[in-house]
């Protein structure tokens, strides 16, 4: 999870949302991203995403079985939807995202019922330091706005 927060204080400084991702097989790191949706003005380019697609590439297949996802805020349901495509294991985030979370805070869409793939799910790890960097960032961004 330490790689997922460099990752997010690095888009934060490109001025994207702070998160950052990384999936994880057998102790060896497949992918990363961080968030690039302004950057590539690209509003698929969460994290998660972009860290599936550079493991996916790494592996040579769509994928996923027995990986990690790790990523510092929890996924919205396009990204929890990326996960189940790819058949990622295991997710681990970092702080809950309570307007757009689609894992627990506001959607279920790891455990719906009729969906063949259930995604095991850890929650909370480093999980101040997350919220610190997406804190940080907003209020920096509604400063900036104010001058």
């Amino acid at each position: 999870m330490s790689q997922a927060l460099t990752l997010a204080a690095d888009a934060a400084a490109l001025g994207e949302v702070p998160v950052g991702a990384l999936i994880v097989r057998d102790d060896q790191v497949l992918g990363t991203g961080m968030n690039r949706c302004v950057t590539d003005h690209d509003p698929c380019a969460h994290a998660e995403v972009l860290a599936l697609r550079s493991g996916a590439k790494t592996l040579q297949s769509a994928r996923l079985d027995d990986a990690t996802l790790y990523v510092t805020i929890e996924p919205c349901l396009m990204c929890c939807g990326a996960l189940l495509q790819a058949r990622v294991a295991r997710l681990v985030f970092g702080a809950r995202e309570p307007r757009t979370g689609g894992v627990v805070s506001i959607h279920d869409a790891l455990r719906l019922s009729g969906v063949e793939h259930h995604v095991a799910l850890s929650e909370g790890v480093l999980a101040d330091q997350a919220a610190e960097l997406m804190q940080a960032f907003f209020k920096q961004l509604r400063t900036g706005l104010e001058s």
